[in-house]
């Protein structure tokens, strides 16, 4: 069978460094694998890639933001339609209250549909004296605490490919079918916010933007952005077997696409400038994002762009800074400053999840919300101080009402976590704090843009 990528086969990838890969007992097996996916169908295609990429490319120039949110790692028992409904619904609250309020389009991407490998810490993990490889998610082996459940298994990468299928086919159908139409804004109130605190606020923005639709059809403007919406899937790019597998040559372009997800990112971990994620990533033509830690460089996150992207191609890279409350005023201006100066255009996009985790005193690894929101205050702020346009956000959720992370509307306390804790491996913000975090993220993005004068952009009805 022909190289995916010409010039760059799985063995070369494999000879360079690598992290967080799984370690397979059969490289036999594991090889069958990959060629049973490289047969299957593409999960995506080349052109909603552009297409996404083309909106990103507006995110970077400050006309547009990223609303990019799901579960922290995805599980093959959660691919409910119930579960999937849930989450959909919470991000498109957030879209409708983000949109609302800043008057900007909201770039919807999920966490979602390849989600299903997380980098660890540690290889191992040890109870009660028994030591075992660590949970790295569904896509290399089990969460129970047993030798035959932790095994790597790549078969498993094959379950990744139909989960991923079946949920992308059921999230498109969401969003054409009816369900994400702007005119059923109260309907999702009805099993949304019920019961929450927030309810009022949700409930004052669906009525403005009823009376608006109203308006609108009664002039007979008919537009299928009313009942449709646009939206993406995205993951880390971890496994290398599995990215490369799905990589297919567009017949457009005659260009590699990874066709596992629209957009995929190296995480903070893998982001080696000439490691196997990068040498993979650079030569698929996905918008691409890059995880910035609190130790990163302006220089670090400048090599790294160059070597994904060296035409500077609009839309293409994306920076997901994930710095911590108590850093991001120190480490994160820099980065910018130096981004900025060498004329790059990125898509600026804050993760205040990843570097604010810690254990609680009762065992649970959790987040603050308060430590969330204080960390996009700081990256609103930088931005607003550089004259840089603050472009996205990227939240760990749930539709659900969890009790993951302490804090919000309801402050939730330690002794709560114990009370829904169901996560696979981080902590995730519960449908509440979510829709809470969005009017707060909503009144900064209202801010920045005033303070840089984006002009609101009027559609042509009869265009």
């Amino acid at each position: 069978m022909p190289d995916v990528i010409p010039g760059l086969d799985l063995d070369d990838l494999h000879r360079l460094p690598k992290v967080q890969q799984p370690t397979y007992d059969d490289p036999a097996e594991a090889a069958e694998v990959v060629a049973q996916l490289r047969a299957l169908p593409p999960l995506v295609f080349a052109g909603e890639c552009d297409d996404l990429r083309a909106k990103i490319a507006k995110v970077a120039e400050g006309q547009a933001f990223m609303l990019q949110g799901g579960d922290c790692a995805e599980t093959f028992d959660g691919v409910r339609a119930d579960n999937i409904r849930s989450k959909l619904r919470v991000l498109l609250s957030m879209s409708v209250v983000l949109t609302h309020a800043s008057q900007l389009p909201v770039v919807k991407v999920g966490r979602i549909a390849g989600q299903y490998a997380k980098p660890r810490s540690k290889d191992t993990e040890t109870r009660d004296g028994v030591t075992l490889p660590a949970y790295r998610g569904d896509a290399v082996n089990g969460f129970d605490f047993t030798p035959q459940a932790r095994c790597h298994d790549p078969k498993r990468l094959l379950q990744v490919y139909n989960a991923s299928a079946a949920t992308l086919n059921l999230v498109r159908a969401f969003m054409t079918g009816g369900f994400a139409d702007l005119r059923q804004l109260h309907a999702w109130n009805a099993s949304f916010v019920r019961d929450s605190r927030v309810e009022k606020r949700y409930e004052q923005v669906a009525d403005e933007i009823q009376r608006a639709l109203g308006f609108m059809l009664a002039c007979g403007v008919q537009d299928d952005t009313l009942s449709t919406v646009d939206f993406y899937a995205s993951h880390e790019a971890l496994l290398l077997d599995y990215e490369y597998a799905m990589t297919r040559i567009d017949s457009r372009s005659q260009m590699p696409y990874d066709t596992s997800g629209h957009m995929v990112w190296i995480g903070e971990r893998t982001r080696q400038p000439y490691g196997a994620q990068v040498e993979l990533l650079r030569r698929v033509h996905n918008p691409l994002g890059v995880k910035l830690g609190p130790d990163s460089t302006g220089t670090e996150a400048l090599e790294i762009a160059d070597r994904l992207d060296p035409e500077r191609i609009p839309g293409r890279i994306t920076f997901i800074t994930r710095m911590g409350s108590d850093k991001v005023r120190d480490r994160l201006p820099r980065i910018i400053e130096e981004v900025e100066a060498s004329g790059r255009k990125v898509a600026w996009v804050c993760d205040p999840m990843h570097g604010n985790t810690f254990e609680s005193a009762n065992g649970f690894k959790t987040r603050s919300y308060d430590a969330v929101v204080n960390e996009l205050h700081g990256f609103f702020d930088a931005h607003d101080e550089l004259g840089s346009w603050p472009g996205g956000v990227h939240i760990e959720l749930t539709g659900d009402d969890v009790t993951e992370c302490i804090g919000g509307a309801f402050q939730l306390s330690e002794t709560d976590l114990e009370s829904r804790y169901e996560t696979a491996c981080d902590p995730r913000l519960n449908r509440n704090q979510s829709l809470e975090l969005a009017f707060m993220v909503a009144e900064r993005v209202n801010k920045s843009r005033l303070l840089r004068h984006v002009p609101v952009e009027v559609p042509d009805w009869n265009d």
